[in-house]
């Protein structure tokens, strides 16, 4: 059965996820709203993982938010690419991370899925940091993540939750070549 919680806390997300993606700046609230709401719904599943991801978006949604109300000559931040090698040791420390806390989770909790769990959590790491900055490169790791995330939250339970990554899922593609027409025109 689905719970009030995880309908509430989908409904919260799935409005800053979509602001996200039209690189609207009230995402970043939301985010923190519905990342509370998060938190608590997958502790009560034995994802901590995945609660630990929520506590890392609450900070990084206020740090985001504050990011993107930065001006610069009255310019805001412009969505930008990575630089390859940027990505390169984001990666490989997202792998490292990934095997580090999965072994501890299996080790020390009663986690469910630790290894899936964790590369939910040290994938979303790594895209939220590039969302920050406003890099293009955000969404094909948020295609990443929505792709483990589905069948994951799908095994515990949480079928809204997996239907929505589900849509998730279209909504970092249709981003993804959103943001790189952006990026041109700003180029223009």
């Amino acid at each position: 059965m689905i719970s009030p919680l995880e309908i509430a806390a989908n409904a919260v997300m799935s409005v800053s996820i979509v602001l996200a993606g039209r690189n609207n700046v009230h995402s970043w609230w939301l985010g923190i709203v519905g990342c509370g709401m998060f938190a608590a719904l997958f502790y009560s599943v034995n994802l901590y993982a995945d609660v630990a991801l929520q506590l890392f978006f609450i900070v990084t949604c206020a740090i985001g938010w504050l990011q993107w109300l930065r001006v610069a000559g009255g310019v805001a931040l412009p969505i930008s690419r990575a630089q390859v090698r940027a990505l390169g040791w984001m990666t490989g420390i997202g792998l490292l991370a990934t095997t580090a806390y999965g072994l501890m989770l299996q080790a020390y909790t009663n986690a469910y899925a630790p290894f899936i769990d964790s590369a939910v959590l040290m994938f979303s790491i790594v895209a939220q940091l590039l969302l920050m900055g406003r890099r293009v490169e955000t969404w094909p790791f948020w295609l990443l993540v929505n792709t483990v995330s589905v069948p994951l939250y799908a095994s515990r339970g949480l079928y809204l939750t997996a239907v929505l990554y589900a849509a998730y899922w279209i909504n970092a593609l249709a981003s993804w070549f959103f943001w790189r027409r952006q990026m041109q025109t700003q180029a223009a």
